[in-house]
């Protein structure tokens, strides 16, 4: 294969690995880097020593209301049918997480109807005028006591920081409901990919026009192809080399884990630890995958300052910071930014998929 090429595309997540497949299908050549060993950036999976299917950088649930998204990946994957449930460890209960009716009859012994359900929360709730932060997001919908017990710690530990200092979006993700639904999506798709993600990027990247380097330099190939338009997706303030000071990201520790002798270790995919422990989360991996194995692999999440950066961090004055990063990308010339970090945006994965698709269809408009 030729050397000249006309996209470098920063990044094998589903950023980049969505463009390229894009541009390469409309007949250009793509080289796609990354300085990871593998692709499929945070969503790689892969299997562990005993065999059994995990996602080394933390659990990673397909859900989306875009039937466009679904279709496109649909063209690299079968599917599994799967809807996450989550539970949050509260004093010796176990509790569904978002809250429903069945979380509030559990946790204060009573039986209240959806109805009864709908008249508590209301009348336990505190009406917040303007809604800002996270914090009044939880208070307008829940009030003080489940706010305590189900978010305020999860959120110090995830964040670093408490609810009254994150923007309102991030609380806003998390519905509460007066039925007994116990989902923790609701989308209209809740699948995961039947062989995998790393799979499903696999398929995604055999084409004739993509060509991919794993584990190297940005730096270097950009000097390599100097010609080339880059699609950058790693963080927007690296790439100026931090000249107005770094962005706040949140990362991520995981402690992996077999347990040879067990079966299954918690009774959903996820179980939320809100007030007790380091840890956010413990996630055991045969739910999501729903393979068969005599031991069971689970992972634990710590959150932390350091490491490769996870998630913006939603505030106001990041988002000013964000802004200036901003107009310098607006004023390059042959270069693209997409995905979570070169857009500091808390995407889900198929947010990412869609801002890609786009960013794609805008590059061949542009050479049109």
């Amino acid at each position: 294969m030729s050397t000249e090429i006309d996209y470098l595309i920063v990044g094998a997540g589903f950023a980049g690995s969505v463009c390229a497949r894009q541009l390469a299908e409309a007949g250009h050549r793509v080289l796609l880097i990354d300085r990871r060993p593998h692709i499929g950036g945070n969503a790689y999976d892969q299997r562990d020593a005993q065999g059994v299917l995990i996602h080394p950088y933390g659990p990673h649930i397909f859900h989306t209301n875009s039937k466009r998204v679904f279709e496109y990946l649909s063209r690299f994957t079968d599917w599994r049918f799967y809807e996450h449930r989550v539970l949050a460890q509260v004093g010796a209960q176990l509790l569904p997480i978002p809250i429903n009716r069945s979380t509030i009859n559990q946790l204060y012994g009573l039986s209240l109807s959806e109805d009864e359900v709908a008249g508590y929360l209301e009348q336990v709730r505190q009406p917040r005028d303007p809604i800002k932060t996270s914090e009044d997001v939880v208070l307008n919908s829940v009030g003080p006591d489940l706010c305590d017990k189900f978010f305020r710690g999860y959120t110090r530990k995830q964040w670093g920081l408490d609810l009254s200092e994150l923007s309102a979006g991030v609380a806003a993700r998390i519905p509460t409901r007066s039925n007994d639904d116990d989902r923790y999506f609701s989308d209209s798709f809740q699948f995961m990919p039947n062989e995998g993600y790393t799979r499903m990027f696999e398929r995604m990247l055999d084409h004739p026009g993509i060509r991919v380097q794993l584990g190297c330099d940005f730096k270097d190939e950009r000097q390599l192809h100097p010609q080339a338009h880059v699609v950058y997706t790693g963080p927007i303030d690296a790439y100026f080399e931090h000249c107005y000071g770094p962005l706040p990201y949140r990362s991520l520790r995981f402690e992996h884990q077999h347990l040879p002798e067990t079966a299954q270790f918690q009774p959903v995919g996820t179980v939320n630890y809100p007030n007790d422990h380091d840890f956010t989360r413990i996630t055991e991996f045969k739910h999501l995958s729903g393979e068969q194995h005599a031991g069971t692999s689970i992972v634990r999440e710590y959150p932390t300052d350091e490491g490769d950066p996870y998630y913006p961090i939603p505030r106001p004055e990041n988002e000013a910071l964000f802004k200036r990063y901003e107009a310098l990308a607006q004023a390059q010339t042959g270069v693209t930014f997409v995905g979570r970090l070169a857009q500091y945006r808390y995407y889900n994965m198929d947010q990412i998929v869609a801002t890609a698709l786009k960013a794609a269809e805008d590059l061949l408009e542009a050479r049109a």
